[in-house]
């Protein structure tokens, strides 16, 4: 019988990073390239740099600047992430881009971290989004959905049709889950409201992405938010169902 792989003795997390300033770009490479379990196998300067250094170098992971002359960060993240075997990206940004965060996690990005964010905490986000974590607190994903309620009224109600559309492609159980993953409850909460295993939870959410062709959770509870699906009493939705 085999045992669990340590953390310790995993390969280590192969990471990209790509920024056009070039003391960022460099302090990033120094940072993360000494950080235990993670490789640093290539630096970018723009969008098309990167997509052509996972071509070469094959990541795990990508430490993505938004805003870059060029290709930015938002076109090569939707390059990389249409791809069979994409690697996770992580958007580098500001408290001020949260319309390019949306639209990169729309991409598929797996979440984001701030430029002045501690160095502990980047090398962190990089292991997590390696193991299939996104790096998008509660709080950041309400804040997001906020900014997506913001949009236009024919905007929101195109999207909405098309999210309902979607989310009428799950089950009964599939969508209790999406509702819940929506609210941003963990895995356990889901499965203590439910009456469910955290095994069953996650195989769940494993469907759901698959059968959506989705990323990630933070999708999940984007495309919930557009459904319309968290507040509802009335006109055709409640807890989080459509009937």
């Amino acid at each position: 019988m085999s045992t669990p792989t340590s953390p310790e003795s995993r390969p280590p997390v192969r990471l990209a990073v790509v920024d056009d300033d070039p003391l960022v770009r460099a302090g990033l490479a120094l940072m993360l390239g000494g950080a235990d379990r993670i490789e640093l196998v290539g630096e970018g300067a723009d969008g098309t740099e990167a997509v052509a250094l996972v071509d070469r170098t094959h990541p795990d992971v990508v430490l993505m600047d938004i805003r870059m002359p060029g290709m930015d960060g938002l076109a090569a993240t939707e390059e990389l992430r249409r791809r069979p075997g994409a690697p996770e990206v992580i958007v580098l940004t500001t408290f001020h881009a949260d319309e390019q965060v949306l639209r990169a996690i729309r991409a598929g990005a797996a979440g984001f971290v701030l430029k002045d964010t501690p160095p502990a905490q980047i090398v962190e986000a990089v292991l997590r989004v390696a193991a299939g974590e996104p790096v998008l607190s509660p709080a950041v994903t309400r804040r997001l959905m906020a900014r997506a309620a913001g949009a236009p009224a024919d905007d929101r109600q195109d999207r909405r049709t098309r999210a309902r559309q979607r989310f009428a492609e799950l089950g009964e159980r599939e969508q209790d889950v999406a509702s819940a993953v929506g609210r941003g409850s963990s895995n356990a909460e889901i499965a203590a409201a439910l009456h469910l295993s955290v095994a069953t939870v996650k195989t769940h959410v494993s469907r759901i992405l698959a059968r959506l062709d989705l990323n990630n959770r933070v999708q999940i509870a984007l495309l919930v938010h557009d459904a319309g699906l968290l507040h509802e009493d009335e006109d055709g939705a409640r807890d989080g169902r459509l009937r």
